[in-house]
């Protein structure tokens, strides 16, 4: 596993973080145990770096992390760098966008309390909030970090406009924005601001949501309670169209001797820009086959190649929270 300074903080982090989005209920059911077994599997590999976020089930998902980190936690804190979010809430059913300065020192108490931490290493906005002034989100988050309950502050899904406003009361350490082949929109503005800044980027979905995993055929389907079964990438003529691209790039990964996740890791980490990207995974297998991604060095031939591959390619986007409910 391979380590790097996030930004310009003193975070020590491996380049792949492992992300716990999956097991807030937005991709279906789990089994908890193999859950908690497969964040074990990733310390193994040499993962000290862990996303969650307030979120991701209200709690379940920070809950889940604390507990199946329990005992590293309280042997070797330093070690384990804990990054999560806040500043999404519930109002009813429906799910709203809240960086009030209130909102944001409950979140940050009960993800405390979640994860059975005195302090969070990295405390993100999870969305944009337009009805709450960016200077009022920035100086709440830098009194906390005066208080000593979170050492950084990032903003995830933020453009380029957005953080220079945020910075105007606080520096941003990190961005956490969506990228992955499909989804190459923040390099045309908010990479190069963050390079120009000095902020950290961890990025998650490098594999597409699972369609640069290898394992999709245009006859898979998703449960239910998967968001992907209501996505118009994962299904009809635009999810086979980039199954095709996705063949094409497995077997250009088949030549380097690497899987095709493994590529679109690597290809994601190849950005200058880009420190860590963040990676998901239900069960330890899985963690086992991507892991790997973090040495694999792609050559200025192989991403040309990429690049010649992906011109044909349906780009895609992602769900917001609200398209989440």
């Amino acid at each position: 596993m391979k380590y790097t300074q996030l930004g310009q903080t003193s975070l020590h982090v491996s380049v792949l973080s492992y992300g716990t989005w999956q097991f807030g209920g937005d991709w279906g059911s789990f089994e908890k145990r193999e859950a908690q077994d497969t964040i074990r599997k990733a310390l193994e590999l040499g993962i000290n770096f862990f996303d969650t976020a307030q979120a991701y089930g209200f709690g379940v998902s920070e809950k889940l992390l604390g507990e199946a980190l329990q005992q590293e936690l309280k042997d070797r804190r330093q070690q384990i760098i804990l990054a999560t979010k806040g500043g999404l809430r519930m109002d009813g059913d429906t799910l709203v966008r809240d960086s009030s300065p209130r909102w944001l020192r409950q979140g940050v108490e009960q993800s405390l309390r979640n994860l059975g931490v005195d302090y969070i290493d990295l405390y993100q906005v999870h969305w944009p909030d337009v009805d709450t002034p960016l200077e009022e989100t920035a100086g709440a988050l830098q009194q906390l970090v005066e208080e000593g309950k979170i050492r950084y502050v990032g903003v995830s899904n933020y453009d380029a406009a957005q953080m220079g406003a945020f910075e105007k009361t606080r520096k941003i350490d990190t961005l956490q924005p969506p990228y992955h082949l499909f989804r190459r929109d923040i390099e045309a503005e908010a990479l190069p601001y963050c390079q120009a800044h000095g902020i950290g980027v961890l990025v998650y979905g490098p594999l597409a949501h699972g369609l640069l995993g290898g394992k999709y055929t245009p006859q898979t389907s998703f449960a239910g309670d998967d968001w992907r079964s209501e996505s118009p990438a994962f299904q009809g003529e635009l999810f086979a169209r980039n199954l095709e691209i996705v063949d094409r790039l497995s077997q250009l990964a088949g030549r380097l001797g690497i899987t095709v996740a493994q590529l679109a890791v690597a290809w994601v980490l190849a950005n200058p820009a880009v420190d860590v990207a963040i990676v998901g995974a239900r069960r330890p297998q899985q963690l086992v086959e991507t892991a790997p991604a973090a040495d694999v060095q792609l050559s200025q031939e192989t991403l040309a190649e990429i690049e010649g591959i992906m011109q044909i390619a349906v780009p895609m986007g992602g769900p917001s929270p609200e398209g989440m409910i």
